[in-house]
């Protein structure tokens, strides 16, 4: 049942609406997706991923025992804006444990076991991220209805009677779900883009095509894709189709920075998308560009780093519009709306009003404005 959309007949929000019409009519456009855009396809939340890879029985008892460890690690935490610990908080930490047991095994440690409830050696803690890795893949790798994305991509693009996408500057998605939702939809949908391989289904990872001016759309995948893998002797991830029974895929590439940088994050591909998220997000002179943030719950201390600096260093030419399904700014988002340095390039549309500088419009009734499926109606001009 599609949402009732009879509050934007709110005079009190006519502003905010029309206000966020314009902005996404103009040039520099980029969006920041995450988890809560791919529950339309039915696929899981980041807390729902994270029960269900914690009852995945394929796991090894090895595996279990280590994740088991991680989770009363963060018993009692209060973790970014959600407050709960989740899959993504677990790897983190593993990938820091592999860190500190790399480092040893590199200097020749007599003992490189790390000592958790048990000793563990760099083995067993490689084995376990890659079944988690497996895990969360099964979780996200079956089929899916895309109608809402193929929508939200027509919206976006905007399509002349043939069919065919508007002519545009590329629009930039910083995806930081591992699903290729977006992608295929672009596909579909016939919009020409790029996403840092070359070849097809089957490809290798190449940065330069970033670069290319023909294009409608680039999407990063901030933190990987079940579909990247590392073939034996790779340092870069290739995009290899599934069924071909030759090559063996040596593991799933998902990339989460860690405080400690293990290897993934010192990889390319992480810091050639951190690159050119920097780059577009601070504008030049003349220009300006809008990023549009949905189903993100502001859970990634890396990404919100990354957003907070391109505020502060974008010389005003960057506006944020932030979707929340919380009543009132919280956590970042709080901390932007009240730093008059910054407060003024931020516009939040919360579950409980409009937010932006020094104007609040509250609602006493929930704005489902913040869903996905709400947002792509609004993009496709519905009133």
């Amino acid at each position: 049942m599609k949402e009732d959309l009879s509050f934007l007949s709110d005079k009190s929000f006519k502003d905010p609406i029309d206000q966020l019409e314009q902005l996404l009519s103009r040039s520099g456009q980029s969006f920041l997706l995450g988890a809560g855009c791919s529950r339309c396809a039915d696929l899981p939340l980041t807390y729902e991923l994270t029960e269900q890879v914690l009852k995945n029985e394929t796991l090894s008892s090895s595996t279990q025992k280590i994740l088991k460890f991680l989770v009363r690690e963060f018993e009692g935490s209060d973790t970014e804006n959600s407050g709960i610990s989740t899959i993504e908080d677990y790897m983190s930490d593993l990938i820091d444990l592999l860190s500190i047991a790399q480092r040893r095994y590199d200097c020749k440690v007599a003992n490189c076991k790390l000592e958790l409830d048990e000793e563990y050696s760099l083995e067993d803690l490689r084995t376990a991220l890659e079944e988690i890795k497996n895990a969360i893949a099964k979780c996200i790798d079956k089929e899916v209805e895309i109608s809402i994305h193929r929508d939200f991509i027509r919206a976006v693009h905007g399509m002349s009677q043939s069919g065919k996408p508007v002519n545009s500057p590329a629009v930039n998605y910083f995806v930081l779900n591992y699903d290729t939702l977006i992608e295929d939809s672009l596909a579909i949908e016939r919009v020409p883009y790029v996403d840092g391989f070359s070849g097809g289904s089957t490809g290798w990872w190449d940065s330069n095509c970033f670069d290319k001016k023909d294009i409608s759309a680039r999407v990063f995948k901030v933190h990987g894709s079940i579909d990247w893998c590392l073939l034996e002797g790779d340092v870069l991830p290739r995009r290899i189709r599934p069924k071909i029974k030759s090559i063996s895929h040596d593991e799933r590439v998902m990339i989460w920075p860690a405080a400690t940088k293990y290897r993934e994050t010192q990889r390319d591909p992480y810091a050639q998308i951190i690159s050119q998220m920097r780059t577009i997000l601070r504008p030049s002179e003349n220009s300006e560009a809008i990023l549009t943030i949905c189903g993100y719950r502001f859970g990634d201390s890396h990404i919100n780093l990354e957003l907070d600096r391109a505020l502060k260093e974008s010389e005003q030419r960057l506006t944020i519009v932030a979707f929340t399904s919380d009543d009132n700014p919280t956590g970042q988002l709080e901390k932007w709306i009240k730093d008059p340095e910054v407060r003024d390039q931020v516009r939040i549309y919360a579950n409980g009003g409009f937010f932006h500088g020094a104007e609040t419009i509250t609602s006493e009734t929930g704005l489902p404005w913040w869903k996905f499926e709400t947002f792509t109606r609004l993009l496709g001009g519905e009133r």
